[in-house]
């Protein structure tokens, strides 16, 4: 008897399954060393049974970078519900991405902080597509960034895209050096207690893009 079909629940909830597993692996040995068979070593199973849900590494890799600024993207609107001043909208919007960053260490390091494959590398290749995808996802967190600090200044994007695009970065490379260097354990040589420091930071990235932004 031929075994019966697997049901969509069914094929998503394995699907979920092998991306935890790798998510793991990667955080644990790095993506460089990372394989489809050792992977499937992990789960137990043949290497040629992931194929059935992953065309290849890459589509899995992609996979889990989508999952990964799709969470990010339900964090920061559900920060910015949270009130309708822009204003406490931006700490909102601030202190979740700092949290996430921080819950979310494995998956965080690989969006942000390895050296890892990224749209350009699959221009022109068959992942293009899969890998736009994601850069679609990842882009969608930026323009809702932009648009809090464009409601914060009371003025449409069009107008000032090119400082408000400067002005995240800002905001952007200081939330990312306070987490990589808590995720890495450098501020640890640093500070007793860097966690300690994240409520202060996240006033102080409030309090500077304030002033910036008062005078635009």
């Amino acid at each position: 008897m031929p075994k019966p079909q697997r049901s969509p629940q069914e094929i998503e909830a394995v699907r979920e399954d092998i991306l935890h597993h790798a998510l793991d692996m990667i955080a644990t040995d790095g993506f460089q060393t990372f394989s489809m068979r050792k992977l499937a070593a992990r789960l137990g199973i043949a290497a040629k049974t992931i194929y059935n849900y992953y065309r290849n590494q890459d589509e899995l890799y992609l996979c889990i970078l989508i999952k990964g600024f799709e969470q990010l993207y339900s964090v920061f609107a559900k920060a910015v519900r949270t009130s309708s001043d822009p204003m406490t909208q931006l700490e909102a919007a601030i202190e979740a991405y700092v949290d996430f960053g921080l819950d979310n260490a494995n998956i965080y390091n690989l969006m942000f902080t390895w050296h890892v494959p990224k749209y350009n590398d699959y221009v022109g290749t068959p992942m293009e597509k899969a890998a736009y995808r994601e850069l679609e996802v990842a882009l969608r967190c930026a323009d809702l960034f932009l648009d809090v600090l464009a409601a914060c200044l009371g003025k449409g994007r069009e107008e000032i895209e090119d400082v408000l695009r400067f002005e995240m970065i800002a905001v952007w490379s200081q939330m990312h050096g306070y987490i990589a260097g808590v995720n890495n354990t450098l501020l640890d040589y640093m500070h007793a207690k860097p966690m300690d420091l994240k409520r202060r930071l996240v006033e102080r990235l409030v309090a500077n893009t304030r002033q910036a932004l008062k005078v635009l």
